[in-house]
Formats: structure tokens, C-alpha cells, sequence
């Protein structure tokens, strides 16, 4: 599965110039909780673990390096994300949808932001029981963002 590269890869339907890449350059800082999640998605799709890292808060960081980070996601393809609400300005519940090998994964999670040196950063997440492998049926829509069935898209 390819993300379209004009595309912002958070799935805003945003360019992806006018939406994530000044964060992952820092030419610019998320000014919510959303953004900055946002943002730490497209990081893992384009692999700028480096960022990533920077986007922890630091108590949450300092047990963390960018090649642990990069171990971790090795071999992970991120797929897709769906926020889900932004109950607070504090919390983010999202999807977010990845593939290693030949299995689909669902990522639920709540995730907690803070405001740390007047930028935002993530301190932690909660997983939801939902969360883990999942199948992909030939007729579902298509994780991709196409809005085409995973048969007529990707798997073909």
C-alpha cells in the first residue's frame, strides 16, 4: 500500500506541505494536542524517528533512543488514521491501522499531551482492549484512503 505523497499521510485530506511536513521539518510547531498527534503518525510513516523522539515529553523520553524507536517499528508499514475524538485538549483517542508481513494491525489507543516548554508533547497513551490483528476482507474498504474496496485497490 502506497500513501499518495502529495497527501498528507494523517489522513486530514490536507496537502501534505499545508498539514504535517512543517512539524517533521520544525519549520513550524503543532498548536493542539491533535496536530502534534497528527504529526507523530506521519513521522512513523516516513520514518523520522528523530522526531518522534523529540515529541516526547521528557520524562516520558528518557529511557528512549531514535534506534529503539526504529527497532520497534521495523518492518511496519503504517497504513491509515482515524481519529476518533478529541474528547478534551489534553486527549486524542485515534485509530491507527499497520501492516507487517501479511497481517493488519489496529492501534486504539487514548493518547495524553501536554504542554511542555510551550510546545506540545506526548506523555503516554492508554490502549484499548480492541487493539491487535486483524483481517482484511477482499470487500472492505480499502485502508489505503482510496475509498475503493481492498479487492479493486491495493490487494490487486
Amino acid at each position: 500500500m502506497q500513501h499518495n505523497s502529495r497527501y498528507c499521510p494523517c489522513n486530514s485530506n490536507k496537502l501534505f506541505a499545508d498539514c504535517c511536513e512543517p512539524f517533521l521539518s520544525r519549520s513550524d510547531f503543532p498548536q493542539t494536542a491533535e496536530q502534534l498527534m497528527r504529526s507523530r503518525f506521519s513521522a512513523y510513516v516516513k520514518k523520522n524517528y528523530q522526531y518522534i523522539l523529540d515529541t516526547y515529553a521528557t520524562k516520558s523520553r528518557q529511557n528512549l533512543s531514535v534506534n529503539e524507536l526504529q527497532q520497534a517499528d521495523k518492518g511496519t508499514q503504517w497504513l491509515s488514521l482515524e481519529v476518533v475524538s478529541c474528547a478534551n485538549q489534553n486527549s486524542v483517542e485515534f485509530k491507527a491501522y499497520s501492516q507487517v508481513d501479511n497481517t493488519f494491525y489496529l492501534l486504539h489507543e487514548v493518547s495524553h499531551f501536554q504542554i511542555e516548554s510551550e510546545k506540545w508533547v506526548y506523555v503516554d497513551g492508554k490502549i484499548i482492549k480492541d487493539t491487535g490483528p486483524f483481517t482484511l476482507s477482499r470487500n472492505d474498504q480499502c485502508l489505503c484512503g482510496s475509498g475503493k474496496k481492498y479487492k479493486k485497490c491495493c490487494l490487486s
